[in-house]
């Protein structure tokens, strides 16, 4: 019976050891893929010159990808900027001074936004964002502004990913003991004292954890930042100009430049760009958060 026992516990042992090195190597072979199929542009132009030029001429052979990688760190890190601070008001106030009626009231709307689908952020902000930034606040700082811009996508990539800081940083402040929050109040410290000195500082390991995912997942978004930033190729000087991050770059040209080698080798070095400034993104974060966790912990 003993020995029963020990084969099952064995077997699943294996075979979920299995799945999970089978899940890990799915990231190695979409890497590997992309690279195989990005060789030839890189073979044939460089990748130094790839990477620092913003020369866009794919009928010339020229294929300058330096506007679009600037358009998608613009965009993603405008995006968090928006986010983060109502987010973490949100998750504070939800936490700490929403009674728990109001939180069960309030907790299924978020969840209700992150489900709403990225071509319905994308029409409104065409119809909404775009229009008030040309008429009413581009005039303002810049001579003129279609309203297609880096600030569009921001503010539409922000609402996108606040439904999931929110839940995150609820998740994080709720892990927080509760003996803890009592021991600050026992202590004649009001409820926002607690919060700065006791709840933020020790969930600031998971707060930055949140702005990484929200990063990741702002990076790879696409058709609602295709709708709104422009799509014009070129390296925006300003929140007011438009821009072509790389996923739009993607999603605008596969499929029908197929029958030009070099532009669909182009595309999939598009790709892996994106695919490499996540991982990167992703690994310095996590040693990041390493070492922030080591350096707060209480």
């Amino acid at each position: 019976m003993q020995y029963i026992r020990a084969l099952k516990d064995n077997s699943a042992r294996h075979i979920m050891r299995g799945i999970t090195v089978f899940a890990l190597l799915f990231l190695i072979i979409i890497g590997t893929g992309l690279f195989i199929n990005a060789l030839p542009i890189i073979r044939e132009k460089g990748i130094w010159v790839l990477l620092t030029s913003g020369n866009w001429k794919p009928f010339k052979g020229d294929f300058g990808f330096l506007p679009y990688i600037l358009s998608t760190i613009y965009v993603s890190l405008l995006a968090i900027a928006i986010a983060l601070p109502l987010s973490l008001m949100t998750a504070i106030y939800l936490n700490t001074y929403a009674s728990s009626k109001l939180r069960r009231v309030f907790q299924p709307f978020i969840d209700v936004l992150s489900g709403i689908p990225s071509v319905i952020f994308g029409v409104w902000g065409t119809l909404t964002i775009v229009p008030f930034i040309a008429n009413h606040l581009a005039p303002h700082f810049v001579e003129y502004s279609s309203g297609y811009s880096v600030l569009a996508g921001g503010i539409v990539l922000a609402v996108m990913i606040l439904p999931l800081l929110i839940s995150v940083l609820l998740e994080v402040f709720d892990a927080i003991p509760r003996e803890m929050r009592d021991a600050s109040l026992q202590l004649g410290a009001t409820k926002w004292q607690t919060v700065k000195k006791v709840v933020l500082r020790k969930s600031f390991p998971g707060i930055i954890a949140a702005v990484v995912l929200s990063v990741s997942r702002a990076f790879g978004e696409t058709i609602a930042v295709l709708m709104v930033c422009g799509n014009i190729s070129f390296i925006p000087q300003s929140i007011f100009d438009g821009c072509y991050p790389l996923p739009a770059l993607i999603a605008n040209n596969y499929g029908e430049m197929l029958s030009m080698p070099s532009y669909e080798s182009a595309l999939m070095l598009a790709a892996l760009l994106l695919f490499i400034i996540v991982v990167l993104f992703n690994a310095a974060s996590r040693v990041t958060l390493v070492q922030i966790e080591k350096r707060y912990s209480l």
